[in-house]
């Protein structure tokens, strides 16, 4: 399969609880950022990467998600939708699609912004012998406390609130239909469960480390921080979208 025919599946069905009262009125993938909205980021950056179909999977307020976007012309890409009658978690609306997708495809939950090349990223996880790869990302958080160091009843050092860095799942996957034989059908079941299982059956997990921008709009504070990237990070990609 070429890269010019990669396919792409957007998680867009989440109520988006820890967002409201924001979206109370709008689905959170629509929720406005800069001059554009978290999803159309999504589609425009998947598209300036050569993804010619993008699925995208919806729940709440599925009819207004499809009505924004339309069928994806005016972004350069066949934009299908496909909406659980029920909540199936991050990782159970993949399974509704098992029958379109008969070639490696990149997942993506709705709420993750990344300037990344998801063109590389794709073959790069394709030179992974694992069915399901990964995508994470290494972040650094600052700890509000003083860390002790000692040795039995006595400190040996201290040191002042140190950052601590940990790699985190960054909400990218890139999939072989093989993987579907692992995902039970029309049952609540999440991406981590997933992993789980898999590793727990001696199954390969393919891990690619993401070195781009990257911020997960889950949160207020998240949100915030993603008007102030728009600038920075995304706002040529409205200019893309007027040329498709």
């Amino acid at each position: 399969m070429s890269k010019n025919d990669m396919k792409a599946v957007i998680l867009a069905g989440g109520l988006g609880s820890r967002l409201k009262p924001f979206t109370d009125i709008i689905p959170k993938p629509l929720l406005p950022v800069g001059e554009s909205s978290v999803l159309e980021i999504q589609v425009n950056s998947l598209a300036r990467c050569g993804v010619c179909e993008i699925y995208i999977a919806t729940n709440y307020r599925a009819d207004y998600v499809e009505a924004f976007l339309g069928d994806g012309s005016k972004y350069g890409v066949q934009l299908k939708y496909s909406k659980e009658e029920k909540r199936l978690g991050t990782c159970g609306p993949v399974g509704l699609l098992r029958e379109e997708l008969t070639d490696p495809f990149i997942l993506m939950n709705g709420d993750v912004l990344t300037n990344a090349d998801f063109s590389s990223v794709y073959e790069n996880a394709l030179k992974i012998d694992a069915e399901l790869v990964v995508i994470t990302k290494e972040i650094v958080t600052p700890f509000h406390f003083g860390r002790v160091i000692s040795d039995g009843d006595f400190v040996t050092d201290v040191e002042e609130k140190p950052d601590v860095g940990m790699e985190i799942l960054a909400g990218i996957y890139v999939m072989r239909p093989a993987v579907f034989a692992h995902i039970p059908p029309d049952v609540f079941y999440g991406m981590d469960t997933l992993i789980r299982d898999m590793l727990s059956q001696g199954k390969k997990v393919g891990r690619h480390l993401l070195n781009s921008y990257w911020l997960d709009v889950g949160q207020i504070q998240d949100y915030q921080q993603a008007e102030d990237a728009y600038r920075t990070h995304f706002s040529d990609l409205k200019q893309d979208s007027a040329d498709a």
